[in-house]
């Protein structure tokens, strides 16, 4: 039967011919599986959005104002990491944007952290700090 159908389908099948011919199962073979709703199967769509995951960015920023900070936090919001450099902006100022900072990293479950004298890093959920810098002044 099965091949018949490959024959028709060559066209390569006479009438005459599978009228006289029988097809025997082949008892050997093994059963075909059905993987389509297998877990471990993964789309390449999925395995496509997973690399570009993987090719997270940080962005730099250097504020001058206090609402420079709202572009930080939509860098953020947007999964990016942050460097915040706040050489340009006077204490109070960059006060005022740690404290911003701080509010988003807390609302995003993400992290903040000092790196240098005047420079932070901001990081969204799923990010990673390994590692510290020890204080100069100990």
């Amino acid at each position: 039967m099965a091949f018949e159908k490959l024959g028709s389908f060559f066209g390569i099948n006479d009438d005459e011919e599978t009228s006289d011919t029988k097809v025997v199962a082949d008892t050997d073979t093994k059963p075909q599986k059905n993987y389509s709703n297998n877990e471990k199967v993964v789309s390449m769509s999925t395995a496509s959005e997973a690399r570009t995951k993987a090719n997270s960015k940080i962005a730099i920023y250097q504020p001058r104002v206090y609402s420079d900070a709202k572009v930080i936090a939509k860098q953020l919001l947007n999964s990016k990491a942050v460097i915040v450099n706040f050489n340009n902006v006077n204490d109070e100022q960059s006060k005022r944007i740690v404290d911003f900072l701080t509010g988003t990293i807390f609302a995003l479950n993400g992290e903040i952290k000092r790196v240098g004298e005047k420079i932070f890093l901001c990081t969204p959920p799923k990010f990673e700090i390994d590692g510290s810098i020890p204080d100069i002044n100990e």
